[in-house]
């Protein structure tokens, strides 16, 4: 196989293939979990945030590995694409009967965004270059 293929299978494809799940479930008209109010409230908060975590994450990687991005560069872009991701989300969901585009869901899908962020960037500052 091509290294431009294996490069696009490893690194953009679980980007390619989360974005299309988070489109997927947007355009579900109602994902009811079946919870009582209160808990499927906090199930779909938390969702939100591990959703859009993991894009961050795949993003970051595909710049990061993929790319040999800068660290700090890599990090901003994985997060300006998934909060536009996120705009982009809510804005589809206005069009989806059964489902409404709201602003608060973009703060909470930001946290994920933001958690993934830093702790990448604690984590990869921790790293000590090896020695020889």
């Amino acid at each position: 196989m091509k290294r431009s293929l294996r490069f696009f299978f490893r690194y953009w494809l679980p980007v390619a293939a989360w974005a299309g799940l988070i489109f997927y479930l947007s355009s579900v008209p109602s994902l009811d979990s079946g919870l009582a109010e209160t808990a499927d409230w906090a199930f779909r908060k938390i969702a939100h945030v591990v959703v859009y975590a993991v894009l961050t994450f795949f993003v970051f990687r595909a710049l990061r590995h993929g790319h040999s991005t800068q660290i700090k560069t890599a990090l901003l872009g994985a997060g300006v694409f998934a909060l536009l991701y996120a705009f982009s989300d809510e804005f589809h969901q206005r069009f989806t009967p059964g489902r409404h585009g709201r602003l608060h869901d973009v703060a909470v899908d930001a946290a994920g965004i933001i958690g993934v962020v830093l702790l990448q960037q604690k984590l990869l500052s921790q790293k000590r270059p090896l020695r020889h």
